[in-house]
């Protein structure tokens, strides 16, 4: 009874005193819980930015690859070329190509590849600048692959200067510029993988002293400058190995030094005298040997170029060098034999055709008297040879 009396009385004084507009004092009010009010998220600001990095080289051998394609860039051009083919009902088909080349002088003169403008009705080089110019073909020779084109304009920009490739080293860095698949302007950067590469020609003959790099190559790249980290010319990018087509690291350009023997002939007269010895040969393979011992014909060598005939007049025949006296058949073939066996040229010894051509190519001139090493009768002899310009 005591406790419904005290819970009236709380009832009334908590009646009067909301009636007097007082508070309950705390003591008297039961605690409630509430929940927490439930936070607002407010907008979070962007994290401050990091200070700007300079824009300076990370090393010395990127500030020097820059440096080289400032210097370099403005003398690199893209080649179009418009020549003629035939469809199936031999009507005439435009087609285009394009390459790359460089300023070799500041007459207008550029370096390119002989394929680049091989058959070209028509030709147009564009400057690093934008500016679009004709160009008529001033010269070509498709043994080394390289042609030179002109274009006529006063506001030229700085050629190329053109470096020494017989003192390159494997694993020298080496920065190649051009046009590959049409993007202009393009930098790839690579080593010497390799020296004194032996590649064909358009011509089917063979380019001697070529230069292997990894510097990826591409087509559009050909024509184009490969450098040193100095600016200079060292190559002319030509060729790559590649079963896609694409590069694949390996990439061959030809030798600055055969640009210098080459390109003023090219400027001068229109094409580049080859030497000539005059003679056709049978390269002594170990095919070869056997079957012609086989066939009852002893070589005393297993190696060398056995002379099969010698041009009437030329250089070989006014040096006395002898030709096959007899045929056999061998197979499907007829093989002159008897002749004299090829074993050097200035004591430096030539087993294959790739060696043979490129030796006269890169260390004889139309002019020069070499000494040819011969084996004739099992007795080795050496004659003196005064070379010739071999005709187209």
């Amino acid at each position: 009874m005591t406790k419904f009396r005290i819970a009236i009385l709380i009832l009334v004084a908590t009646v009067v005193v909301s009636a007097l507009g007082c508070g309950i004092p705390s003591g008297l009010l039961l605690p409630v819980e509430t929940p927490a009010p439930t936070p607002i998220p407010t907008p979070t600001s962007a994290p401050p930015l990091a200070p700007a990095i300079p824009e300076e080289p990370a090393n010395a051998l990127e500030a020097q690859i820059q440096a080289v394609y400032e210097l370099a860039r403005p003398a690199v051009v893209h080649i179009s070329a418009i020549s003629i083919a035939y469809d199936f009902f031999f009507r005439p088909v435009p087609q285009e190509g394009t390459g790359s080349g460089f300023l070799y002088d500041p007459e207008g003169h550029i370096i390119t590849n002989y394929h680049v403008v091989e058959n070209a009705r028509e030709l147009s080089v564009t400057l690093a600048d934008g500016r679009v110019f004709p160009a008529a073909v001033v010269g070509e020779d498709p043994t080394n692959d390289l042609a030179v084109i002109r274009i006529e304009t006063d506001d030229l920009p700085q050629p190329i200067s053109l470096g020494d490739s017989d003192v390159l080293r494997v694993g020298q860095f080496v920065v190649a510029i051009g046009n590959p698949f049409g993007q202009v302007g393009t930098l790839t950067v690579g080593v010497i993988s390799a020296l004194g590469r032996i590649i064909e020609s358009p011509d089917e003959r063979f380019i001697g002293e070529a230069i292997q790099t990894d510097a990826a190559i591409n087509p559009g790249n050909s024509g184009g400058p490969l450098l040193d980290l100095r600016g200079q010319l060292i190559g002319v990018n030509s060729q790559i190995i590649s079963p896609s087509g694409a590069s694949s690291g390996i990439g061959f350009a030809v030798p600055v030094n055969t640009v210098r023997r080459v390109a003023p002939q090219l400027i001068a007269h229109g094409r580049y005298p080859h030497p000539w010895l005059g003679v056709d040969y049978l390269p002594l393979t170990l095919e070869w040997t056997n079957a012609l011992r086989r066939a009852g014909i002893d070589l005393a060598t297993d190696e060398g170029l056995l002379v099969l005939q010698v041009a009437s007049g030329s250089p070989a025949d006014q040096a006395g060098i002898r030709g096959g006296d007899q045929v056999i058949r061998l197979g499907n073939y007829r093989v002159p034999v008897g002749g004299d066996v090829i074993l050097a040229i200035n004591g430096q010894p030539v087993t294959t055709s790739k060696e043979f051509v490129a030796y006269l190519e890169t260390q004889t001139e139309v002019g020069d008297t070499v000494e040819v090493t011969l084996l004739r009768a099992g007795e080795e002899m050496t004659v003196q040879a005064t070379l010739t310009e071999r005709s187209s």
